[in-house]
């Protein structure tokens, strides 16, 4: 009796495809970033690498990424670019984020023109997640279906 192994023949995984899994975890602007930060530690207590992971603000800034630019943009993209811990950044820097497998967008204030160039983004730098906290409507709005 031989134990079933998956081997070759197994199914490709459904990254192939490109399209990342949306999750959508309603919360109000004000708690956006509280949302975000759970979401977060449950990848992270669920295997998922510190570096596979992008957080995306559409308000204030992470309290994270607003300290390590005061130590300058070279550093800070140099944190970005060693991918070792989970990279926080906001909506006028991500357009120069890198794609990761898990990308995690706090709706928590600013204008909804932020929220709509941010969303697209987000979701094209999404590899295989794509975790949006914030109010349901006005993300659907911007994404155009239910998410």
């Amino acid at each position: 009796m031989a134990a079933s192994k998956p081997g070759p023949s197994a199914p490709a995984p459904r990254a192939a495809s490109s399209t990342p899994q949306i999750q959508l975890i309603p919360a109000s602007a004000e708690g956006a970033l509280d949302a975000a930060e759970e979401a977060v530690d449950l990848l992270l207590e669920s295997g998922r690498a510190p570096g596979d992971v992008l957080v995306i603000t559409t308000g204030d800034p992470h309290p994270w990424a607003a300290h390590e630019l005061t130590f300058g943009e070279a550093s800070y993209w140099a944190q970005h670019d060693a991918r070792d811990d989970v990279f926080y950044t906001d909506a006028a820097l991500a357009p120069r984020a890198a794609a990761r497998p898990v990308v995690v967008v706090a709706v928590n204030g600013g204008t909804d023109a932020a929220a709509a160039t941010v969303l697209p983004l987000a979701h094209s730098r999404a590899e295989a997640l794509l975790i949006v906290c914030g109010d349901p409507q006005q993300i659907n709005s911007v994404l155009g279906a239910g998410v």
